[in-house]
């Protein structure tokens, strides 16, 4: 595997930018790889590898890279103008498509990423609610904005510490934290506080490895936030149009009050969405006085992208066939690997499965850091991070997975015993 171009321009980028990248996961040493172009389920590198993708820029393409249909919308768009300042008329279809599969938004607003959602959302439960404090789950993940930049406990509730320089603790003396998978922790919590006016929390965890909830979990927690007068606040950032068209709560027959989504509804392009019941997403600017503007939200590219996109999973199945994929992966890997699956999620373990954040930070690192670069010394790509997710795409081929399985067999035993 040749690297010598990527080795060169990360030389340079460390001089220019923060870690030499845009994104903090995405250096990892001694360098990243550059890639060059994309097709399908492959990447292609400025040294001329060719690498099976299953970061898939971190669950954003379902339908792979570079997919016909929608590159032709796109460029068809594209004579028409790429902004306008404007109200457009996909914004109201788009509208409209999303809550057919998402019931319990009534009303959203398009937003330009996954952390504006969250920040909104968490503002207008505030605002509706009329109380300050919010609970999130340890070791989840809502964006970068202050709220939610805090810091995993080892108790079972823990107070908010910054987990990043320059966010005052001022700013997350009102975060408070439970464990997943934990509903005696939060109803505990819930019954003592009187002042928290949302829950937010990945249905499935996808920030900390992939952690999977228990039986009932979920609706457990609905329970307990609706016997408390407290908003729940689902991040479907990942889940949404992934676990099923409508989501974990489609996949887990849950409603939550708040939605955020982003990823595969912006088809690649930078999107956010936030939503929700009508009563609570009417206090949002201009009908009330959460306030909320973005000169780029409701971007018509970005429409055109996600509208396109839920198109194809609706004509395609798309949802299931890719879960099918994943699930056929990790039936190869069995007697093997450690290694669980939902829908078209997967991730590998070094380590024991784990069913919260503590258990999560146990994982082994090193080895699978070594077992990352064996992988694509194999032509595999996955996320460089024992805490994030493999995504499966409706571009992989049964090629793909069989090559991948015996990658994965070969360089997961090399991995664990290499020191």
């Amino acid at each position: 595997m040749k690297l010598e171009r990527s080795k060169e321009l990360y030389s340079e980028a460390i001089g220019l930018m923060p870690g030499g990248v845009s994104s903090p996961v995405r250096a990892f040493k001694p360098h990243p790889i550059y890639v060059a172009k994309a097709k399908g389920s492959k990447l292609y590198d400025v040294d001329g590898n060719e690498f099976i993708d299953y970061c898939m820029a971190f669950g954003a393409l379902i339908l792979g890279h570079a997919n016909e249909e929608l590159k032709k919308e796109i460029k068809n768009k594209l004579e028409e103008g790429w902004i306008y300042g404007t109200p457009i008329e996909l914004e109201v279809e788009y509208a409209k498509l999303i809550r057919k599969h998402f019931p319990s938004i009534e009303m959203l607003r398009f937003v330009n990423t996954g952390s504006e959602a969250t920040m909104s959302a968490l503002r207008v439960a505030r605002g509706f609610t009329g109380k300050e404090k919010i609970v999130k789950i340890e070791g989840s993940f809502h964006g970068s904005h202050e709220a939610v930049l805090v810091k995993a406990g080892s108790g079972a509730t823990t107070f908010g510490v910054p987990n990043s320089a320059g966010v005052p603790r001022d700013f997350v003396k009102n975060t408070l934290q439970v464990r997943y998978n934990d509903v005696e922790s939060l109803s505990q919590l819930l019954e003592k506080d009187k002042d928290v006016a949302a829950v937010i929390m990945e249905p499935v965890m996808a920030n900390a490895s992939l952690i999977i909830p228990e039986k009932e979990y979920l609706k457990e927690v609905r329970k307990i936030t609706k016997e408390n007068d407290v908003l729940l606040i689902f991040d479907e950032i990942i889940t949404g149009f992934r676990l099923a068209m409508g989501g974990a709560q489609e996949f887990y027959g849950v409603k939550a009050d708040l939605t955020t989504l982003g990823k595969i509804a912006g088809g690649g392009f930078p999107i956010g969405i936030y939503g929700g019941r009508r009563e609570i997403m009417e206090l949002v600017s201009p009908s009330g006085n959460v306030y909320q503007a973005g000169t780029f939200s409701g971007n018509p590219i970005s429409l055109l992208a996600g509208y396109t996109t839920v198109k194809i999973l609706e004509r395609e199945r798309v949802v299931e066939k890719t879960a099918k994929k994943a699930e056929e992966l990790c039936k190869a890997l069995k007697d093997n690997v450690k290694c669980a699956q939902i829908a078209s999620m997967f991730c590998i373990y070094f380590g024991e499965i784990p069913r919260d954040y503590s258990e999560a930070v146990k994982l082994n690192k090193e080895a699978f850091m070594r077992f990352f670069w064996k992988l694509l010394e194999r032509g595999i790509y996955f996320p460089p991070s024992q805490f994030e997710v493999c995504f499966m795409s409706y571009a992989h081929s049964k090629e793909d997975v069989e090559k991948t399985a015996s990658a994965i067999i070969e360089a997961y035993d090399q991995s664990w015993n290499e020191r």
